[in-house]
């Protein structure tokens, strides 16, 4: 497989806030809702178009839904902060750190999916409260004509690539999981916050060195003309841009391997609708319907029945791209305040 090539991988991230009216109680009112039957469903997944084709389709099979899209920073904290007036019956698309955060704030019904023998139960949570529906690598593309490209996060500090990667803001899902991967080089349980002073130096580096996205900028354009021919991408993000804008990218392939994050899907607690909300994850993670998802949007499914029927690209690129090696409840323990470290000291 051409690693300029990477032709669908999983994951929609940082995008626009999107609050509908998702019905619940007012003031005084119970917590339970959505008892009309209609789901409300929660998900940092659902731009570019992912949010009308899921409520169409799931129309089609008799489910009425209402996707709202937030992004993967604040979808976790949005549910903890509506946990005594739910607003919201199931939440799909964040990964494993943020499911732990709410799985320690009670927010999530235990139950078990139709397909639970068709998905690796590893990448899930042990005591049933959230199930995997699609694998996401993390990556940088870079410009297809780009020389001698830099080979890992560690290349970047040099002056040669000042101001010419864009690191995406910290607010969503896959700037998080890729500043991760990066500190988790450098634990040290001596060290702050479980990191060692060369990595604080060494991230502290790269953010200065580099350019932090700005609201609005075109990214991957600047990678595709060249001013600026770095950037973090998702996966789905990738095979997208290469679709819509007729391009390639080469792939910083580090030897230590990228993060991989799994998208979840989970059953919140405090609704009416929890039986109509299992209906309709079972529906949703059904091989039939992670097919179709990834035939749409280029994802990579953990459902075996739906990856079986994967583009031969598809199948070349899992197996071949190396996963790196990440502790994530140490991760879990610990993004938060690694987050706001950066953020305060290092982002200029």
């Amino acid at each position: 497989m051409k690693t300029k090539k990477l032709a669908a991988i999983g994951l929609c991230a940082a995008t626009v806030l999107s609050l509908a009216a998702c019905g619940g109680g007012g003031e005084g009112e119970s917590s339970k809702g959505g008892g009309d039957g209609k789901l409300i469903v929660y998900t940092n997944s659902g731009s570019d178009g992912r949010d009308v084709w899921l409520e169409e389709r799931a129309a089609e099979d008799g489910f009425d839904i209402e996707v709202v899209q937030i992004a993967a920073g604040d979808l976790a904290n949005r549910i903890v902060s509506e946990k005594n007036n739910v607003q919201a019956d199931l939440v799909f698309g964040l990964n494993n750190v943020e499911y732990e955060k709410l799985k320690a704030e009670d927010t999530m019904e235990k139950w078990e999916p139709e397909w639970k023998d068709e998905v690796d139960l590893s990448l899930g949570d042990p005591d049933g409260y959230y199930y995997p529906l699609v694998i996401q690598p993390l990556v940088n593309i870079m410009n297809i004509d780009l020389e001698n490209p830099p080979q890992d996060y560690t290349d970047l500090l040099s002056e040669e690539w000042t101001d010419k990667y864009t690191i995406l803001g910290f607010g969503g899902g896959t700037a998080k999981t890729m500043l991760a991967g990066f500190l988790v080089r450098y634990t040290d349980p001596d060290g702050e916050l479980g990191i060692s002073d060369e990595g604080w130096d060494t991230i502290k580096q790269w953010i200065q060195n580099g350019h932090m996205e700005a609201e609005g900028e075109d990214y991957v354009g600047s990678v595709i003309d060249g001013s600026r021919p770095i950037c973090e991408m998702w996966g789905s993000g990738v095979l997208q841009n290469e679709e819509e804008r007729g391009v390639e990218f080469q792939i910083m392939s580090p030897e230590v391997g990228v993060p991989y994050v799994t998208e979840q899907v989970a059953i919140l607690k405090g609704r009416d609708n929890t039986e109509k909300a299992i209906e309709f994850a079972n529906w949703f993670g059904s091989a039939e319907i992670q097919t179709e998802w990834m035939n749409e949007f280029g994802t990579i499914p953990c459902n075996e029945g739906a990856f079986e029927q994967a583009s031969d690209e598809i199948k070349e690129f899992v197996g071949s791209v190396h996963q790196q090696e990440i502790d994530w409840a140490f991760v879990a323990e610990n993004l938060d305040a690694w987050v706001e470290k950066v953020e305060l000291e290092f982002v200029q």
